[in-house]
């Protein structure tokens, strides 16, 4: 992995942070259906399982982002009944998953439902699978993407994406799913590169991610779902 710039070097100077700084933001979370979320892991556990992994990684994932200081609302994007009323439990917005075309056009949707819901307010798009996500950590990374029209972050094997901001009146233009890293900077996207955000990249598709945010230390849901025997051999 590249050592890590300083905030916003790789950027330049300029950025046109379009006075988002200091606004408080929205996040868009998509879902999709449990039953269908988590599949890599399916070598590892059961379907029932791997279910409730998914939950987990999703509840962790959006207490954290609602802890966070600079986070004023989370929308999920969901067409899962218990995603939705787990989530919705703990603050989070929920909104169908309409057209249900795919993740970017869940995230476009839901970029426009939060907008609705907070106009002015920056947003970004947060994988639902960040179980060791740290509010303190996600903070740094906004005040680095507030300054930027559109703002990304790699995931932890950098080719992928977790995170992809947008200012007011700007389109957030997701292009998440296999090498959306190169894909996010071909669209303009500024890269965020920024030490100590770990918690913030550490998505989980595969046993080996999940051991990698278990050594982190995870959220509560995750944590209490590793405990379960049938995850020994996953946890250990």
């Amino acid at each position: 992995m590249a050592p890590m710039e300083k905030d916003g070097e790789r950027a330049g100077a300029g950025g046109g942070a379009r006075g988002q700084a200091g606004a408080r933001w929205s996040l868009v979370v998509p879902l999709k259906p449990l039953a269908r979320a988590k599949t890599r892991l399916a070598g590892a556990v059961g379907p029932a399982e791997r279910r409730r992994l998914a939950l987990a990684f999703a509840q962790d994932t959006v207490a954290a982002a609602l802890a966070c200081a600079a986070v004023g609302d989370v929308v999920v994007v969901t067409d899962d009944p218990v995603a939705a009323r787990r989530l919705a439990a703990l603050g989070a917005g929920v909104v169908p998953d309409r057209p249900a075309a795919g993740l970017n056009a869940a995230l476009a949707y839901g970029a426009g439902a939060a907008r609705e819901r907070g106009p002015g307010a920056p947003v970004a798009a947060l994988n639902a699978d960040l179980p060791a996500l740290r509010p303190a950590e996600l903070g740094r990374v906004l005040a680095v993407a507030g300054r930027f029209p559109r703002a990304f972050l790699a995931d932890a094997a950098d080719i992928g994406t977790t995170f992809l901001s947008a200012a007011p009146g700007i389109e957030l233009r997701p292009a998440f799913g296999g090498a959306s890293r190169r894909a996010h900077l071909s669209s303009g996207a500024v890269e965020i590169r920024l030490g100590g955000v770990v918690s913030v990249r550490r998505d989980v598709d595969t046993a080996a991610d999940l051991r990698a945010a278990l050594r982190l230390g995870v959220g509560p849901r995750t944590a209490e779902r590793c405990r379960a025997g049938a995850l020994a051999a996953v946890a250990g």
